[in-house]
């Protein structure tokens, strides 16, 4: 293998382990220390981060593998493979809890071992990808509402089909509407745009942003119909809002009210 995967084992049978350890190395596999009890297995894993742990259940000592494995996803998402000679519904149901990449029963194959490996290795890696795309997901929409809600200017802010995910303050004042109710309405159903001399709504806000990107103004004045039916000239400024500048993730409706911009 390429990338040398390390892998800690976790048997109380000296003969046993030693056997797995050179069918590891055999695989292409690193594995630089046996351990035979929970709390070994624990300290090992901390001192050497390995990218898995192939633990028996049925361990000498206080401590079993289910619970030392417990105690390794309490610190590390390191993936936990078990093995036992004992396939009983109770050891079952408590190994189930600490949710493990697979459960080998004793005597297996090398095959089913490799296999088995091979597969937490892959989904292990796809869980981690998942885990970064939700956290940089979250902390770019923690930016944008930070940045939405510091706008001088009322901003509106929808996903791609122009549904409605954020409004800063300002855009609540103008259009009477709370962000709370306000989102996942279309936008043409919160930001009420007619054209000032004939009195028809403009809906298509939100292609013209993806068609044009940027767009400054509309060819007629523009009234803002507030929710309790008040009307307010408008000036808009609508934008695609884009990742790594490609993908389309939303579009973004900024306006103000031409009085107090021209007292």
């Amino acid at each position: 293998m390429s990338d040398e995967k390390q892998i800690l084992v976790v048997e109380d049978e000296i003969l046993i382990a030693e056997g797995l350890q050179r069918k590891l190395k055999a695989m292409g596999y690193a594995v630089p220390v046996i351990v035979s009890s929970g709390e070994e297995a624990i300290k090992k894993t901390k001192e050497n981060n390995p990218d898995l742990v192939l633990m028996d259940i049925n361990l000498y000592g206080k401590m079993d593998g289910i619970e030392a494995a417990s105690k390794i996803h309490s610190f590390s998402d390191i993936p936990v493979i078990y093995l036992t000679a004992y396939a009983d519904n109770k050891t079952l149901e408590r190994a189930k809890i600490t949710e493990p990449y697979a459960y080998l029963i004793k005597p297996f194959k090398d095959r089913e071992l490799q296999i088995n490996l091979e597969i937490a290795f892959y989904k292990n890696k796809m869980e981690k990808m998942l885990k970064e795309s939700e956290k940089s997901l979250r902390e770019k929409n923690q930016w944008l509402s930070s940045v939405i809600g510091g706008i001088g200017d009322a901003v509106i802010a929808t996903d791609p089909e122009g549904m409605i995910r954020l409004m800063n303050p300002i855009a609540e004042a103008l259009t009477g509407w709370n962000q709370k109710d306000a989102i996942g309405k279309p936008l043409a159903g919160v930001f009420n745009i007619i054209g000032e001399e004939t009195g028809e709504q403009i809906v298509d806000l939100v292609t013209k942003a993806i068609e044009e990107d940027m767009f400054y103004g509309l060819s007629e004045h523009t009234v803002l119909i507030t929710k309790e039916g008040l009307k307010i000239p408008v000036d808009i400024m609508g934008s695609s809002i884009k990742i790594d500048g490609d993908s389309i993730i939303g579009i973004v409706m900024v306006f103000s009210d031409i009085f107090e911009r021209d007292p």
